[in-house]
């Protein structure tokens, strides 16, 4: 099969579009013909070689952590699927090629109507996005902010806190243009960090009382502005650490807020704990995928073989949610 390889050389590494061994699939394993696959952050961070997949270093290096495509197998012990099956899912790795196999229990049926390259673009942020808030226990009538609004986990965030009650929904995104259309998408108060203090919007906008839950994708470079944008029992949740890992906090606001700070990763839990946030997704998430009230956004869609621009127009950060790849 053809596939997008990372070979490393001195500095970053490049990707190679080249021939590899079919995976082999084992008892609970579907075998899938990938139709779509996505883009996200951490792919860019394992092609510099700060972000490795997780367990046995494999042969070939294939980036990629959702796809969709036809069910071509199904192992023994696999319930619930069978050949033919249209399916989406989460990988540890290998979602950039035509071909991969998944643990069933980390695959979800793909609703009628949806396409592919919406169906490859769903898995990894709205299963990352739902299950963060979950993890901060965000209840109907809570504020939420939710910070790069206009990126995967953004627009996947968005929604699914308006669906689960939240207001108002603030958000974050570096253009007016991004805000405009994830405003769209159910966003209540946009915030355009190149020229505004968003602690100091969410403040205004809350009679000076802050968030409930807040949504971090920056991490170090937010961290007090983060804090102070938060109200007393707040709860913070970090997805991500695009703005660095390192910083010095004020402990005490911690403790006078009496705030909950969580970090969370889905690529490297056990087995068992991402399939549970997969069937979590599943019951409340996928069925206003499949209705439409929550929308799936595809930026840009480009062939397998132009990988490696696709993620350099990733780096522009100018794409308005997903970035696809078709085999």
């Amino acid at each position: 099969m053809k596939a997008i390889v990372m070979t490393r050389a001195e500095g970053e590494g490049t990707l190679e579009y080249r021939d590899i061994a079919d995976p082999a699939p084992g008892p609970e394993d579907l075998l899938i013909q990938v139709k779509a696959t996505a883009l996200n952050r951490s792919d860019l961070l394992q092609r510099m070689g700060a972000y490795p997949q997780p367990g046995p270093r494999p042969e070939f290096e294939v980036p990629g952590l959702e796809l969709a495509g036809e069910v071509l197998e199904a192992g023994s012990r696999v319930e619930g699927f069978a050949p033919g099956d249209r399916v989406m899912a989460l990988v540890a790795g290998g979602g950039y090629a035509e071909k991969a196999v998944v643990h069933y229990r980390h695959a979800a049926k793909v609703p009628d109507g949806l396409s592919w390259q919406e169906a490859g673009a769903t898995p990894e942020v709205f299963i990352t996005a739902h299950d963060a808030l979950r993890q901060c226990n965000l209840q109907s009538g809570e504020s939420v902010l939710i910070h790069a609004a206009g990126s995967g986990v953004g627009t996947a965030a968005v929604q699914i806190a308006k669906v689960m009650g939240a207001l108002p929904v603030f958000g974050t995104a570096g253009s007016h243009d991004k805000l405009e259309r994830a405003r769209e998408l159910g966003l209540d108060i946009g915030i355009n960090y190149r020229d505004q203090d968003f602690a100091e919007v969410v403040r205004e906008s809350t009679g000076g009382r802050g968030v409930d839950v807040l949504l971090d994708v920056i991490g170090a470079g937010y961290w007090e502005q983060n804090i102070a944008a938060l109200a007393p029992l707040g709860r913070m949740v970090l997805v991500g650490l695009m703005g660095g890992a390192t910083t010095e906090a004020n402990l005490g606001l911690l403790l006078r807020k009496r705030l909950q700070v969580r970090g969370t990763v889905l690529r490297s839990r056990p087995p068992e704990e991402k399939g549970a946030a997969v069937q979590a997704f599943v019951k409340s998430v996928l069925p206003h995928i499949g209705t439409g009230r929550i929308r799936v956004v595809v930026d840009r869609v480009f062939p397998l073989a132009e990988a490696q621009a696709a993620q350099e127009y990733m780096e522009t950060n100018a794409n308005f949610g997903k970035i696809v790849l078709e085999p």
